[in-house]
């Protein structure tokens, strides 16, 4: 395919004004493919901030980059305007510290994760996957920054992070082995289905709620950000005075710096963008948040308007 002047103009422009750019189908918080969401998985989890282009809302950039870079699949990592690769590249990179030194983060701590358990029910079930697989196979298991597992059988790696449990080599993801701290997996068989399940201590916590006369009087406290999602002009429409923090651009990259124990109270016109917006925080590891139940309607019966913004 020859690139035309101005798509490649288009590419280079939005690779000089972003250090790190991952072309991927979907968005990082909503990807439309497996390995979109593997790559994005593994930059979230490093922490670094970068810029992201959905290929399915761009046709001329979802092939123009296949072009520009000579690499016929997406995802595609660029940092620094070189490319980096795909899927595949991105999680060896991961695995062995290539991917920190190039976006200039920290070593990789390659610490096992600690007190993992693996029940004998369990070890039983994985045994016989992997007597399946063959004799070079692993177990692999990644968990993502929502907090969601997922076991594999993989390639047998010496130079993986890894514990052993019940006669069973686990191997993890630098990522993951952080997640890990404590989990225990299970084989279980009832209201919940029949499968394993991972017990972690490290998942936040569900999204809680608050009626707004308590979201109010915690925000009073000073124990409490209460943010609220509606957009300007609708807020801007409303009589009701609220004491609340916005979602909209920097703002929302401020709040998603925030120290993970920050209590977040999310608002918005009846209590349901607010919830997927407390999800979002939720998934980002934030261990206390809450959605206001009801939303402004609620709030404008139950409080007081003439709690002054700040």
């Amino acid at each position: 395919m020859t690139l035309d002047p101005a798509l490649r103009q288009r590419i280079e422009t939005l690779l000089a004004d972003h250090r790190v750019v991952l072309f991927m189908k979907g968005s990082p918080d909503m990807p439309q493919c497996g390995f979109s969401a593997k790559a994005a998985g593994l930059l979230g989890g490093l922490g670094v901030e970068y810029a992201h282009v959905n290929v399915l809302a761009d046709p001329e950039i979802r092939e123009g980059i296949k072009a520009y870079g000579n690499w016929p699949t997406i995802p595609q990592l660029y940092i620094g305007g070189e490319l980096v690769g795909g899927s595949d590249i991105i999680d060896e990179m991961a695995n062995s510290g290539e991917l920190n030194q190039a976006l200039g983060l920290p070593p990789v701590d390659r610490t096992p994760p600690r007190d993992v358990t693996v029940t004998p029910a369990a070890a039983e079930m994985l045994r016989g996957a992997l007597a399946d697989a063959g004799a070079d196979a692993a177990l692999a298991l990644a968990i993502d920054v929502r907090f969601q597992p997922r076991f594999q059988i993989a390639a047998a790696d010496p130079k993986a992070i890894a514990v052993e449990c019940e006669g069973l080599r686990i191997q993890f993801d630098p990522a993951s082995a952080r997640r890990a701290d404590g989990i225990t997996i299970d084989w279980v068989d009832d209201l919940r289905g029949k499968g394993l399940a991972i017990d972690n201590p490290n998942a936040p916590k569900a999204v809680g709620a608050l009626s707004p006369a308590e979201a109010a009087a915690r925000v009073r406290d000073g124990a409490l950000t209460l943010v609220d999602v509606r957009p300007p002009d609708e807020r801007a429409a409303a009589s009701v005075t609220v004491p609340f923090e916005v979602l909209d651009g920097d703002a929302r990259r401020t709040l998603e710096a925030l120290p993970k124990g920050t209590a977040l109270a999310f608002l918005c016109h009846s209590g349901q963008r607010s919830r997927q917006a407390a999800e979002h925080f939720r998934g980002l590891g934030f261990t206390e948040v809450y959605n206001v139940e009801g939303g402004i309607d609620a709030w404008s019966t139950e409080v007081d308007g003439s709690i002054p913004r700040y």
